[in-house]
């Protein structure tokens, strides 16, 4: 490999100045806890949109640290239902002017995302959703095998295999973007419209008053607040259970992975559920590696090697050219899941507490789009239109978005 091509050497220089680093105040408008994509960006549009300022963001480890840094980063809006198409479409149409919105690359390499079919009832499933989401405007395809093939040549299209390809969905406008410069992007600008970002701020407690949210506690002392936001994700049960609320949320470890560096190989995005793995090719040439999540319960933030190997043996079924590429690294990011496999974006039965949380996997690819809605809903105490659908309240009612079939394999 030249000089020239030395991976990663077109990435842009950051600037030697991101944020401040302040201490807490006694008091902010509205408090939100967590500091990664979600939390970030529900700060940046509430200052941007609202002229809401007196914002706090208070993260536990470092701003990005959690699942904004373990993600595979993969960003697509062509799910099933009307209810998650809304989300996701608006995500992507900001994700799209996001670079010149927040003047700070970021990165988002619009490469197409094919989400493989393996029988016949996948390709009935998958037609049937092409045919949904283009009713909603989003832009969906459907292609055969060959067609697989022109948009991927390295995957394996033989009929022979365990899991053959019959066919995939092919969303052109989909893509994937560069994590932390995204996490960046949105720190730097929602610094500089005066909100303070608080880091090695962990939270202990909330404190309530007559129903009502009026502080909270953290390891740096009590700060009040007019509103609070959790943006916690796979740790969004552990704040909620502080003030007696339990939320239908399951967390779990979701394991991802990269390779050496390559040359460029992969030029699209290519996800498999019945295989169990998707697979992009990051900016510096890494192959970044997704699976389904690990059936058990828990908050650790490592990898399993059991998880690993079936990961490894999925992405070789697909991809033999991958046998002779030596594995990196591995992580683990912790995600919330809910029964019908949608977020929620809701109002809780504790005045001005408000909750963002259950996305599972869909979190990173939301960013924009619920930073804007959740900065809404915070200004105005009333769900956005575009979450309305994503509340507590559908848990009772029964009025349930089941999203299992488009949602992605960690669901």
């Amino acid at each position: 490999m030249g000089a020239g091509s030395t991976p990663g050497a077109d990435l842009p220089e950051h600037p030697s100045f991101l944020w401040r680093n302040v201490a807490p105040k006694k008091h902010y408008d509205v408090v939100i806890i967590g500091g990664g994509g979600h939390g970030l960006a529900t700060a940046y549009y509430l200052a941007k949109n609202h002229g809401i300022t007196n914002v706090a963001v208070l993260e536990k480890g470092w701003l990005a640290g959690g699942n904004m840094a373990r993600n595979t980063t993969i960003i697509r809006s062509n799910y099933l239902w009307d209810e998650s198409v809304g989300i996701y479409e608006h995500s992507l149409k900001l994700w799209e002017t996001l670079d010149d919105e927040l003047d700070y690359p970021i990165l988002f390499s619009q490469r197409g995302v094919l989400n493989l079919a393996h029988s016949l009832q996948d390709v009935r499933d998958s037609v049937r959703r092409v045919n949904a989401n283009r009713l909603n405007g989003v832009d969906a395809e459907w292609v055969d095998p060959q067609q697989v093939k022109e948009l991927c040549p390295i995957v394996n299209i033989s009929q022979d295999v365990r899991y053959p390809v019959l066919g995939a969905t092919y969303q052109p406008r989909a893509g994937i973007a560069k994590h932390d410069y995204v996490a960046w992007g949105f720190a730097r600008a929602a610094d500089a419209m005066g909100v303070d970002l608080i880091q090695d701020c962990e939270v202990t407690g909330i404190e309530t008053v007559g129903g009502r949210v009026s502080a909270v506690r953290t390891n740096r002392g009590t700060i009040g607040a007019g509103r609070v936001a959790l943006c916690a994700a796979g740790h969004s049960s552990v704040l909620a259970e502080m003030v007696g609320l339990e939320l239908p949320i399951q967390s779990h470890p979701l394991q991802a992975l990269v390779s050496e560096l390559l040359e460029p190989v992969h030029p699209t995005v290519v996800m498999s559920n019945a295989v169990h793995v998707y697979v992009s090719q990051a900016h510096k040439g890494e192959l970044v590696m997704g699976a389904g999540i690990d059936s058990y319960n828990g908050y650790g933030q490592r990898g399993a090697f059991h998880i690993i190997e079936r990961q490894m043996a999925a992405a070789l079924e697909l991809f033999p050219v991958f046998a002779r590429a030596h594995l990196l690294r591995t992580w683990a990011g912790i995600v919330d899941t809910t029964p019908d496999a949608s977020p929620i974006v809701s109002l809780t039965p504790v005045d001005d507490l408000y909750v963002n949380c259950g996305w599972g996997t869909g979190g990173f690819k939301a960013t924009p789009g619920i930073g804007w809605c959740f900065a809404d809903t915070l200004a105005h105490g009333r769900s956005h239109p575009l979450t309305a659908a994503f509340t507590l309240e559908r848990f009772t009612s029964g009025a349930l978005v089941d999203e299992h079939g488009a949602a992605a394999v960690a669901h």
